[in-house]
């Protein structure tokens, strides 16, 4: 199969390429290279080193390139020129707190993911509009409701067709809006053009390899810790591996749906090896399992301090920089790809431990963006770093 990954430099997208290229899918993509931008912006950098772009195109005979999906027909060129089977869209910006820097940064946010994803639908719809759409999406687009999370599952009737209607979403960024937004115009562009997306409703993945990498520098995907792109365990091991105080945020009952980075590579070679119908639009929430906030600093700390990584760790909560319920109900469903194959490989605390182990390898990198570690942009616009309790 021919795989065209937007969003292809990405850790997510990096990691999809060479997990595809191993199970003989040929692979081509584009990227515009802005969260390198990003993460040298918050005084960061991916503290495992990954090799340049260019480097990176060399090792895909070619098939990548450079391309801002707002501003250029590159897209439709590229499409034309590599003939794909499928397109998987991750070309997005991923970070709820960068969204909440400022107004410059809101509306680049919004620009980049809501723009860039309409040309993609369009692109798509006039080169190749049987190849289905992957669409990364996220579970942050539903918030905390309060109530059962289904997967789509309202169907109601337009032009004598079924289609479905959407979960009512309560995004909590900025940068969740937009992915709200996209997943309103995918889901528009299936009925309207007939159109076969599945929209991935995915947890927070940590993980820092996969097994195609083989211990090789070159294949290595990044790996960010600061407190915009750094998720919570990524923040938490490195924090761990420092002997810094591990840090959830307010009271840390928050409650989100986590996978480790290998079952979600499983999971999207699933719903590409399992295309949606024609004028079919999918949605799939993509996690391993439901943790606490808190519960997974304390299974970080546990981890840490049970192998030998850090024999002292401590958690030390913040004063929550977000706008956001810490004690809620959240119980969403999580069926279909686990109807198509999906069943979680990874125990948690191996996961957790392989993590802690590989990160101690860079303690000189993650020292030197201790900094970024604790956050410092907040929901309300207020300036200044967050508190300890």
């Amino acid at each position: 199969m021919r795989v065209f990954i937007l969003g292809i430099d990405g850790y997510l997208g990096w990691s999809l390429a060479l997990y595809l290229r191993a199970r003989g899918h040929a692979i081509g993509g584009l990227d515009n290279l802005s969260r390198r931008d990003q993460v040298t912006e918050l005084e960061s950098k991916s503290v495992i080193p990954i090799i340049s772009f260019a480097e990176r195109m060399e090792l895909f005979d070619g098939n990548l390139g450079v391309a801002d999906l707002c501003k250029s027909d590159d897209l439709w060129n590229a499409l034309e020129l590599f003939k794909p089977d499928t397109i998987v869209n991750m070309a997005q910006m991923p970070s709820a707190p960068y969204s909440m820097i400022d107004a410059m940064h809101a509306a680049w946010t919004q620009q980049n993911n809501i723009i860039g994803t309409l040309n993609v639908l369009h692109a798509v719809r006039d080169v190749c509009p049987d190849a289905p759409i992957l669409s990364l999406a996220t579970m942050g687009e539903y918030g905390t409701p309060n109530v059962d999370i289904p997967e789509g599952d309202f169907e109601l009737e337009y032009h004598g067709r079924k289609t479905i209607a959407q979960f009512p979403k309560q995004p909590g960024s900025l940068y969740h809006a937009a992915k709200v937004a996209s997943s309103i115009n995918m889901e528009f562009a299936c009925r309207m053009w007939d159109l076969r997306i599945t929209d991935v409703m995915q947890g927070v993945v940590f993980g820092t390899k996969l097994p195609e990498m083989n211990g090789d520098p070159s294949l290595r995907t990044r790996f960010d810790v600061d407190h915009c792109f750094g998720t919570a365990i990524n923040r938490f091991c490195a924090q761990a591996v420092i002997n810094e105080p591990i840090t959830p945020y307010g009271s840390g009952l928050q409650r989100r749906g986590f996978l480790p980075l290998e079952d979600a590579m499983r999971c999207f070679t699933i719903a590409i090896e399992n295309p949606p119908g024609k004028g079919e639009y999918r949605v799939f929430n993509q996690f391993e399992n439901v943790y606490g906030i808190l519960q997974l600093a304390e299974l970080v700390r546990d981890v840490a301090k049970d192998n030998g990584v850090n024999p002292s760790a401590i958690i030390r909560n913040l004063t929550n920089p977000r706008k956001e319920a810490e004690e809620h109900y959240y119980n969403p469903e999580s069926k279909k790809l686990r109807a198509l194959g999906y069943h979680p490989s990874i125990d948690m605390k191996v996961a957790i431990s392989e993590m802690l182990l590989d990160l101690s390898n860079f303690r000189g990198s993650l020292e030197k963006v201790k900094s970024c570690l604790i956050p410092d942009i907040q929901w309300s616009g207020e300036k200044g770093k967050a508190k300890f309790q």
